[in-house]
C-alpha cells in the first residue's frame, strides 16, 4: 500500500495525517499532533520556527516508528509569513508573526491600494506580505537577505536542502500578477525589493527533493517532498467537491468564504467588497474574503482562563436571546488585549454577559457568511444554492446552523480534514497522474458529506 503524508500547521496547531489511496478509496489516519503558536519576543509576536521544525521532524518519524512509510511528504501551512536567509541558507532575523504590531509603523507605501489589486487581485489586510516585506526594505534588513522563502516552502527546504517558492502560498504575498501567475516586476521595482530574492514558482505536485541525508538518518528513512497547495486554504479547497452554484466555507481560526473561478475577479467592485483571488491547484482561482473566524472564540476562552471547553461556550451562546451583530473583521479584534471588552465595546454595550458575547459573536459571523453570499453572486453572476463547510470549525453545529439561517442556503458538512485531504489528494494526483476533478471525485466518495443538523429544530424538541 502506498501511503501519503500531510503536514498540516496552522496557527495554533500542526498535525502529522498519513493517507493512502486503494480501490479507489482515500483513507486519512492522524498519527501526530503538536502545539504551534505565535511567542511573545523583544521582537514583538514570532514564530519558533526551531521547535516547528523539531516538532515536524518527530512527526515524520512517528511513521518510522508505526511502521508506515510514507513515499511521499507534502506540508501546507498558514500564508503571509516567510523567512529570509542569507547566502548559507541559514535564518537571519527573527520569523516575524503576521499579528506583529510592527505593521502598526506602516506609513508611506508606494503602490496606492488600486493599483495593488488591479494586479494581483488580492483583498487588503494589514499584515499581507507586500506590506512587511516593504518594512524590511526601510530597515535594511532586506537588503542582507539572498533569499525569500514562505513558511511551508522553508520547513521543506530544510527537510530536503532544496530551495522552491511554491504558487499557492506565494500569492497570498500580494506580489504575484493574478494574470500570469508569476511574481510582479513592477510591484517588486516600487517597494525596493531584489527580484534575485524570489525564485520561479512551483505549482503543487512539483518535487521539492529527497530528505537531506542527516534527516533522512535522523527518522529513519527516506521520502520524496513534494509541493502540496502549500497554502492550507488551497489544500482544503482542492478537497472540496466544487460545481458552479456551490461555495466553500474553509472554517477554522480564520474563515474563508468564496467560490472557486477558472479567471480571476479583479475589477473595482471586486476590490471595494475586499474579496480576494489566491491561487489554487490547477491555477484555478480562489475568489474569497478572509473572515476572523474560530480566532474569535479562542481568545475568548483564553481570556476566561481555558475554563469552558468550544462546546460548552457554544451552549451558552444558544442559550442566549442576544442578536447584535458587530462587523467580525474589525481591526480592534485583529489581536486585542482582551477579546470579550473588545466584543463589548464593538456592541456598545457595558454590561455584556459572556453568554451574550458569544451569541453576539455567533450571530455575527453567520451575517457575514451572508454578506459574502449575496457578494459572491453578484460579482460572479453564479449565486451559489450550497455552502460547503470544512475545516475543525465544520463541527460546530450551532454555526452550521445558524449560516443555514443567514444565508438562506443549504449548509453540507462532513470535511472535517479537507486541509490534509486536500494535501492527501494533490500528492495522489501526482502519483496516480490524476487530475484534480478525478480525485475530487474519490473524496466524494470516501467521505460523508451531508447537510447540517438544524439545531433549532432539535432544540424545541421536534
Amino acid at each position: 500500500m502506498t501511503r501519503y503524508l500531510a503536514i498540516d500547521v496552522g496557527a495554533s496547531s500542526g498535525r502529522h495525517v498519513l493517507g493512502s489511496y486503494e480501490d479507489g478509496r482515500i483513507e486519512l489516519e492522524e498519527i501526530y499532533r503538536f502545539e504551534n503558536g505565535m511567542r511573545e519576543s523583544g521582537d514583538g509576536l514570532v514564530w519558533d520556527t526551531e521547535t516547528l521544525f523539531s516538532e515536524i521532524l518527530r512527526g515524520i518519524a512517528r511513521c518510522g516508528e508505526l511502521g508506515k512509510i510514507p513515499a511521499t511528504v507534502a506540508i501546507d501551512t498558514w500564508g503571509v509569513d516567510y523567512v529570509l536567509l542569507d547566502g548559507n541558507g541559514k535564518e537571519l532575523f527573527p520569523v516575524y508573526a503576521y499579528r506583529n504590531a510592527r505593521l502598526d509603523s506602516l506609513t508611506d507605501f508606494p503602490i496606492p491600494f488600486e493599483e495593488l489589486y488591479a494586479r494581483t487581485g488580492i483583498q487588503r489586510l494589514p499584515f499581507n506580505t507586500v506590506y512587511q516585506l516593504f518594512l524590511d526594505v526601510k530597515s535594511g534588513k532586506a537588503g542582507r537577505a539572498k533569499h525569500f522563502l514562505m513558511i511551508p516552502d522553508y520547513l521543506a527546504y530544510r527537510l530536503t536542502g532544496v530551495m522552491k517558492n511554491e504558487y499557492t502560498v506565494a500569492t497570498t504575498t500580494a506580489m504575484v500578477n493574478a494574470k500570469t501567475g508569476d511574481w510582479d516586476g513592477g510591484i517588486l521595482e516600487k517597494t525596493g525589493l531584489d527580484r534575485s530574492l524570489f525564485l520561479p514558482l512551483s505549482l503543487p505536485g512539483e518535487s521539492v527533493g529527497a530528505f537531506a541525508p542527516e534527516i533522512a538518518a535522523r527518522v529513519g528513512f527516506d521520502a520524496e517532498v513534494v509541493c502540496a497547495p502549500s497554502h492550507d486554504t488551497a489544500s482544503a479547497v482542492a478537497a472540496c467537491p466544487l460545481d458552479g452554484r456551490t461555495a466553500f466555507l474553509s472554517s477554522g481560526t480564520w474563515s474563508l468564504f468564496g467560490v472557486e473561478s477558472a479567471v480571476p475577479v479583479t475589477g473595482e467592485e471586486a476590490r471595494k467588497a475586499n474579496f480576494s483571488n489566491e491561487g489554487g491547484a490547477e491555477r484555478r482561482f480562489r475568489f474569497l474574503k478572509n473572515i476572523m473566524g474560530m480566532w474569535l472564540f479562542q481568545s475568548v476562552r483564553r481570556d476566561t482562563g481555558n475554563r469552558y471547553s468550544y462546546d460548552g461556550m457554544m451552549r451558552m451562546a444558544m442559550e442566549s436571546g442576544y442578536t447584535g451583530i458587530i462587523d467580525v473583521n474589525h481591526p480592534s479584534l485583529s489581536a486585542p488585549g482582551n477579546m470579550i471588552e473588545a466584543v463589548r465595546r464593538l456592541a456598545g454595550e457595558k454590561e455584556l454577559s459572556l453568554a451574550d458575547t458569544l451569541s453576539c459573536l455567533y450571530h455575527s459571523l453567520a451575517a457575514m457568511y451572508a454578506e459574502c453570499a449575496e457578494t459572491v453572486g453578484r460579482l460572479t453572476g453564479k449565486t451559489p444554492e450550497r455552502i460547503l463547510i470544512t475545516g475543525g470549525g465544520s463541527r460546530d453545529r450551532y454555526l452550521n446552523a445558524l449560516t443555514a439561517r443567514y444565508t438562506g442556503k443549504k449548509v453540507l458538512v462532513g470535511l472535517g480534514e479537507a486541509t490534509a485531504a486536500g494535501n492527501v489528494a494533490a500528492q495522489i494526483m501526482k502519483d496516480k497522474n490524476l487530475s484534480l476533478d478525478e480525485v475530487r471525485e474519490r473524496i466524494r466518495s470516501s467521505f460523508d458529506i451531508k447537510e447540517a443538523e438544524d439545531v433549532f429544530l432539535r432544540k424545541r424538541g421536534l
